[in-house]
């Protein structure tokens, strides 16, 4: 079993940027689901998840699967992040990807969120052959320090239809077509890097890099990013991706597998982390 990691990325200087992305795993400990010592139990899973974050500390972090009431633990292991995104059948309800940003360094000029669909601003909209909601999250920061703007979108591709992954890829393109500004893509993507059609859309035929093929250092080995409560798997397929424009400098990339004091993973994924330099 894994056992807790030193950190890995951490803290940074004021001309990078650490950014992570987290499928946290949706809590199902109500009436008929998960029990106490269940590794799906999010109870027991929500301080190691506080744990992982307090250590790395990243200043922009995408999230997948989070309900709301799981979102307080994010902001008791952040508290000086704010967060942008809704859930995705509208206000609080169903599952967020929401991003949180350190609001000591950043400011956010504008954010909007879409539902992947042919009515992207219908809430809780599926046309594209996928029976849950899926969404995508924007927003426009600017460093406080330096007064550089980037985007940053996060999002949850679909886990059954290879269709909507594909039509989803696409509509991330065109969110990123004729934008300016440096730009960074986090998400779990429920498709392989280097072997599947959405990664193929954005990022080999695409507008945007990867950043652990990218990056000048891997800090980890490479990781299957989905190793569902179990030992990870080295050369495992990597679902769960950092992208960005090609003007942004991957310094360091890693895949998180570290569990909390107990051997409790913080979630069925592993997190995902990039130190990028902005140009």
């Amino acid at each position: 079993m894994s056992r807790p990691s030193p950190t890995l990325i951490g803290p940074t200087t004021p001309e990078q940027v650490h950014v992570m992305s987290i499928n946290i795993r949706c809590d199902r400990s109500g009436d008929e689901g998960t029990r106490p010592g269940d590794a799906d139990h999010w109870p027991e899973r929500r301080p190691a998840l506080i744990g992982l974050l307090t250590r790395e500390q990243p200043a922009v972090l995408g999230v997948q699967e989070a309900l709301y009431g799981q979102l307080s633990a994010i902001e008791e292991a952040l508290p000086g992040h704010r967060r942008v995104g809704c859930g995705r059948e509208g206000g609080s309800h169903g599952e967020h990807a929401a991003i949180f940003y350190d609001a000591e360094r950043f400011e956010a000029l504008s954010w909007d969120q879409f539902w992947l669909s042919d009515t992207p601003e219908m809430i809780g909209s599926t046309t594209w052959g996928h029976t849950v909601p899926r969404i995508v999250v924007r927003v426009q920061l600017r460093d406080l320090a330096t007064r550089r703007e980037l985007t940053v979108l996060n999002t949850h591709f679909d886990h059954e239809s290879e269709s909507a992954r594909r039509r989803s890829a696409r509509a991330l393109t065109d969110l990123l077509a004729g934008g300016s500004l440096p730009a960074i893509v986090t998400g779990d993507f429920n498709a392989a890097a280097h072997g599947s059609g959405a990664y193929t859309t954005l990022v080999t035929d695409g507008p945007i890099v990867d950043t652990w093929d990218t990056a000048e250092a891997r800090l980890t080995p490479a990781w299957g990013t989905f190793p569902d409560y179990g030992a990870p798997v080295e050369d495992g397929e990597r679902i769960d991706w950092i992208l960005t424009s090609e003007d942004i400098t991957t310094v360091r990339a890693a895949i998180n597998v570290s569990s909390g004091g107990e051997g409790r993973f913080p979630s069925d994924h592993a997190a995902v982390q990039a130190l990028l330099a902005l140009p």
